[in-house]
C-alpha cells in the first residue's frame, strides 16, 4: 500500500521546536495506550536533527519506561561508538539516562557489516511486529530511513543491506518499507525549507521512498511552516 495525500494526516506547526513538542506528546500517548492494552510499547526510532529534539524532550518526561522496547529504522555501518551512528545520537540525547532498561534498547549491529547486521536484525524484528509506532524523517530527495531513490531490493526482505548510499557512509542497514509500514502508527517529522519540494512531490503522488510508507491505523506527518508546501 502506498500512502497518498488521502491516507496521510498532514499537520503543520510553526517551527521545528513545535513539531518536536507535538511529536513527543503523541509518542507518550501512544505508549500509554499500548501499555494499557498490550502491556508493552514497541517504538522504532529515527536519526536526524528533529528526532533528536524529541529525544531530549523524552529524556525529561515521565512514563512507564520499564515497558518500552526501542528499535532503529536504520543505521550507518560505522563503529558502535561512532558519533555519526543513530544509536549514539539517541544515547547521547536520551537513552544514556537509563530510563529504558538497556536490554530493551535493540541497536542494529551495523559494525558487523551491512549483510550480517541486516540478517541479525531481521531475525529480531520478525518476532515483535507489528510495531506500535515508527518515527521517520524525510530527506530533501524524499528518502526515509536509508531507503534512497533509485535503490531496489529483493522483495520480501524485512531488513535491507544498503550499499552505494548517496550520503556517506555508503554501507547502511535499513528496515524495509514493508517493515516500517507494519506499525499501528507511523509518525513522520519534516522540518526546514529544503524539504518543501519533496513534500510537494509526495502530496502530488510522486513515487518517492517516503511515499511507499503506510501504517496499519494512522500515518501522521508533522511539518513546520518552512517545510509545508
Amino acid at each position: 500500500m502506498t500512502a497518498t495525500e488521502h491516507t496521510v494526516d498532514w499537520q503543520t506547526l510553526t517551527d521545528a521546536d513545535a513539531v518536536a513538542t507535538h511529536a513527543t506528546g503523541m509518542i507518550l500517548q501512544a505508549a500509554a495506550n499500548a501499555i494499557r492494552e498490550r502491556g508493552v510499547f514497541h517504538l522504532v526510532l529515527a536519526g536526524g536533527r528533529t528526532p533528536g529534539k524529541v529525544y531530549r524532550q523524552l529524556a525529561r518526561a515521565r512514563a512507564d519506561w520499564n515497558n518500552w522496547h526501542l528499535y532503529f529504522g536504520d543505521e550507518r555501518c560505522l563503529p558502535a561508538d561512532d558519533a555519526e551512528r543513530n544509536s549514539r545520537m539517541a544515547s547521547d540525547s536520551w537513552l544514556a539516562r537509563g530510563q529504558v532498561p538497556a536490554d530493551q534498547i535493540h541497536a542494529i549491529s551495523a559494525e558487523l557489516g551491512a549483510t550480517t547486521a541486516a540478517q541479525h536484525y531481521a531475525d529480531l524484528i520478525s518476532q515483535v511486529r507489528p510495531f506500535d509506532m515508527v518515527i521517520l524523517g524525510m530527506g530533501e530527495d524524499g528518502h526515509t530511513a536509508s531507503l534512497f531513490p533509485g535503490h531496489t531490493f529483493p522483495p520480501g526482505e524485512l531488513v535491507h543491506a544498503v550499499t552505494g548510499a548517496p550520503k556517506p557512509p555508503p554501507e547502511r542497514v535499513s528496515l524495509s518499507a514493508d517493515s516500517l509500514s507494519d506499525s499501528r502508527e507511523v509518525l513522520v517529522l519534516v522540518t526546514g525549507s529544503g524539504k518543501r519540494d519533496a513534500v510537494r512531490q509526495w502530496q502530488q503522488g510522486t513515487d518517492l521512498p517516503i511515499a511507499r510508507i503506510s501504517a496499519r491505523q494512522r500515518l501522521t506527518v508533522l511539518l513546520d511552516a518552512e517545510a509545508a508546501a
